[in-house]
C-alpha cells in the first residue's frame, strides 16, 4: 500500500526533544527515476556487515531518555468496527485507529518511539513490538510482562527503535483471534546506513502485510465477546483486582503447581471439551495483502529501469510463498537485517511472524501477477481468482508495446 497512514502522531517537546516525522504504509521517494537506466549490476558492491558472535543491541534495552533527546510520540486506540475484504464480505473486527491493517509506524534507528495505547474496546489488549530489543516491561505479553490493559485503560509504551529493518505489531491476548481479526501493522526502523539503497537505488518501496482470516471463527467469537461484556462492564479491571482473580474466573494462575492442584480439585480447564464442547477449528476462508483480498489488493508500480523496495510481513498464522511472474527478484533482508549477500529468486517463503525485503527490478515491461503459490489462499470463500494476490503493473508499459487491457476476474 502506498498511502498516508492516520496514526495519531504529536508535535511535542519531550525532554528538550522534538518529535517529528510522518508514518506510512509505503512511500515513494520522489516521481520517476530515469527509465531504461542499467539494471545488470548492483551501483556499488554490496556491503552488510556479517558478524556471527554479535546480536548485542547497539543501544541497551533498559537505557531511560536522556535530557535533550527526542522522543516520538504516537496514539493508537483499540475499537471494533467493520471491515469490508471485498465487495459484499463486511465483517466486525478489531482495528487499531480504525484501520485494517494498523498504521506503520516508521522511525530512525535509536529513536525513542513512545505508544499510548487507549483501550476503547470491550476486551483485554496489549502491544507486543516484534522483533525489537527492548526492556522486559515494555514488550506486550500479557501476564508476562504486564497485566492486559482493559477497557477504558490505557498503557504507555516507551522503547528505542532498534534494530534497524522491517518489523511489525500485533495484539498479545488471544492471538488466534485479536491478531486475525485486524491488531496488526508494521513497524519500520530506518537505517543509519541503508545497505540496500546503496546497493540498489530505488524511489519508491511498498509495505506487503500477509494475513489470512476465518470470518466465521471471528463472528463466533466476536458475538460471545460482546454477550461476555456486560458482565465485563461491572468489573473493576484494575490492576489489584486482577491480580486477586482466580483461575477458576479467568484461567490465570499464579503457578503450574497452582494450576495443577485446582485441576486435582475438580476445575476444567478450557481446552477440555467437557467446559467448551468441541473445539472450534480455524480454517481461513480470505487471504489478504494489507487487509484486502484480490481483485481489492492495490498493484505494484514500477517503471522500465526502475528498483523497487517492497517489505513482506507475515503477519498471520500460515507461511505463503509469494511468486513474482516474468522476472526475478533479489532477497536482501530477513528479519529486519541485511543479508550477507543478496539471493536472486523468483519464489520466497513468508513464515508467520517473518518478514523478508526483496528488490524488483523493472527488467521486463507488462503486467504481471504477483501472488501467492499457495493455491488455497488464492481463494476468497474457496472460488478462484481471489486471495492473496496482487499485481506489478509497468506504468510505461504500452511504450513497449504491450497493450493487453486490465480485466478484472472473479471467477475463472
Amino acid at each position: 500500500m502506498n498511502t498516508d497512514s492516520k496514526i495519531g502522531r504529536r508535535q511535542l517537546l519531550r525532554l528538550g526533544g522534538l518529535g517529528i516525522g510522518t508514518g506510512l504504509l509505503g512511500r515513494a521517494f520522489g516521481q520517476h527515476p530515469p527509465s531504461q537506466q542499467p539494471l545488470d549490476t548492483p551501483a556499488v558492491p554490496w556491503k552488510a556487515n556479517f558478524d556471527p558472535k554479535g546480536t548485542t543491541p547497539a543501544y541497551p534495552p533498559r537505557d531511560k531518555p536522556k535530557k535533550g533527546e527526542t522522543i516520538h510520540e504516537f496514539e493508537i486506540e483499540v475499537t471494533i468496527g467493520t471491515h469490508e475484504i471485498v465487495p459484499g464480505v463486511e465483517t466486525h473486527m478489531f482495528l487499531f485507529n480504525n484501520s485494517y491493517p494498523g498504521p506503520e509506524i516508521r522511525v530512525n534507528e535509536g529513536d525513542w518511539v513512545q505508544v499510548n495505547l487507549k483501550n476503547s474496546s470491550p476486551e483485554f489488549h496489549t502491544i507486543h513490538w516484534h522483533g525489537i530489543a527492548l526492556a522486559n516491561e515494555m514488550d506486550g505479553v500479557p501476564l508476562g510482562t504486564q497485566w492486559p490493559v482493559g477497557p477504558k485503560q490505557e498503557f504507555r509504551y516507551l522503547w528505542r527503535a532498534q534494530p534497524a529493518g522491517t518489523h511489525f505489531y500485533h495484539c498479545h491476548v488471544m492471538t488466534t483471534l485479536h491478531q486475525q481479526a485486524g491488531l496488526v501493522g508494521s513497524l519500520i526502523i530506518e537505517p543509519k546506513e541503508d545497505v540496500v539503497r546503496k546497493a540498489f537505488p530505488y524511489h519508491r518501496e511498498y509495505t506487503m502485510l500477509l494475513s489470512e482470516l476465518d470470518t466465521n471463527f471471528v463472528r463466533d467469537m466476536m458475538n460471545e465477546m460482546v454477550t461476555m461484556s456486560v458482565q465485563m462492564e461491572a468489573m473493576n479491571h484494575s490492576a489489584n483486582l486482577m491480580r486477586e482473580m482466580n483461575g477458576r474466573m479467568m484461567g490465570w494462575f499464579a503457578s503450574k503447581e497452582t494450576l495443577v492442584k485446582a485441576v486435582k480439585n475438580g476445575y476444567v480447564p478450557p481446552y477440555l471439551s467437557a467446559r467448551t464442547g468441541t473445539a472450534m477449528p480455524i480454517t481461513p476462508n480470505y487471504f489478504m495483502i494489507n487487509g484486502k483480498s484480490y481483485p481489492m489488493t492495490e498493484p505494484l508500480m514500477i517503471r522500465h529501469g526502475e528498483n523497487i523496495r517492497v517489505r513482506l510481513i507475515g503477519g498471520g498464522m500460515m507461511p505463503h510463498f509469494i511468486h513474482l511472474h516474468g522476472h526475478d527478484f533479489w532477497h536482501v533482508c530477513q528479519d529486519g537485517a541485511p543479508l550477507a549477500s543478496p539471493v536472486r529468486m523468483n519464489t520466497i517463503a513468508v513464515s508467520p511472524g517473518t518478514t523478508s525485503d526483496i528488490i524488483i527490478q523493472g527488467t521486463n515491461p507488462g503486467n504481471w501477477h504477483f501472488h501467492t503459490h499457495s493455491d488455497l489462499a488464492t481463494t476468497n470463500n474457496g472460488q478462484h481468482p481471489g486471495g492473496m494476490m496482487t499485481m506489478l503493473m509497468y506504468e510505461d508499459a504500452k511504450e513497449y508495446g504491450v497493450t493487453f487491457p486490465e480485466i478484472i476476474a472473479i471467477s475463472s
